[in-house]
């Protein structure tokens, strides 16, 4: 996905853990065993992901063995503090998902001694974005049929959900949103027009007095970034949108979830 700025998580601690998993990841004179790569003998890929945003792109590339790092609960991904079994966990990985914005990724493969192959992942959930992705994390795994399969229903979702959201249009009209930057996608679900997108930084007085004037009849808000109201005082209509999927890592539900919150807010709910 689009890429922030965070602050960087505690990576002391992961080196420190490192020395708690050394017997688990060869660190003696032999070395790390080498691991057959996935494919090899029919073998599934074994893939760690830092968020469920991550695992459900593996899962929809394809992948049955998929382990998340941090708990959806987590709301602020560098803060996590990783844990022993984590490291345990990417030490017996074949592939280690992150996003651009996650940079102690690196570190926790380090910490690891894992022989994975870090694998940056493009978190957007624009659909021709995201399928693309999947295709292409399919690609890696070995898992290409899966992902061509887990395309076409997102293809179909998509088509679906847009015809629904057309339909609850007041008015028939497109409506006029502003979007934080990264629920952009969602915008393009409902076939609304995006006047004016905010964020990831605060919105600043001047900004605000901005996108008020494009008088937008909706905010799409970023649920996991929100700072409260954006556009106060405006009659805008505020939507959270959920980026994130839950731990059933079901990536689809997250289109599902954002027309249910659009379609409430069109009809007035």
């Amino acid at each position: 996905m689009a890429r922030i700025r965070v602050r960087h998580t505690r990576i002391v601690s992961l080196l420190a853990l490192s020395a708690v998993l050394a017997p688990l990841t060869g660190c003696g004179a032999g070395g790390t065993a080498p691991v057959a790569g996935p494919g090899a003998a029919g073998r599934e890929p074994v893939v760690v992901a830092t968020t469920t945003w991550e695992g459900a792109f593996a899962r929809a590339a394809g992948a049955e063995d998929v382990t998340v790092l941090v708990p959806p609960s987590v709301r602020h991904a560098p803060d996590y503090e990783p844990k022993p079994s984590d490291l345990a966990a990417v030490a017996k990985a074949d592939f280690v998902l992150y996003a651009p914005f996650e940079p102690y990724a690196a570190k926790i493969k380090e910490a690891a001694g894992s022989r994975a192959e870090l694998v940056e992942v493009g978190l957007d959930n624009d659909p021709a974005v995201a399928g693309a992705e999947v295709l292409r994390l399919g690609g890696l795994f070995g898992t290409k049929d899966a992902a061509a399969r887990w395309k076409d229903r997102l293809d179909r979702e998509v088509t679906r959900l847009n015809g629904e959201l057309r339909a609850a249009w007041p008015g028939g009209r497109s409506p006029a949103v502003v979007s934080q930057v990264f629920t952009a996608w969602a915008a393009g679900l409902a076939g609304a027009r995006t006047v004016g997108t905010y964020g990831p930084e605060p919105v600043t007085p001047a900004r605000l007095a901005e996108l008020t004037a494009k008088r937008p009849a909706y905010v799409l808000d970023n649920a996991h970034m929100s700072t409260g109201t954006v556009l106060p005082g405006s009659g805008a209509r505020q939507v959270g949108i959920v980026n994130y999927p839950g731990e059933d890592l079901d990536l689809l539900a997250v289109y599902r979830g954002a027309a249910t919150e659009l379609k409430k807010a069109m009809g007035g709910s």
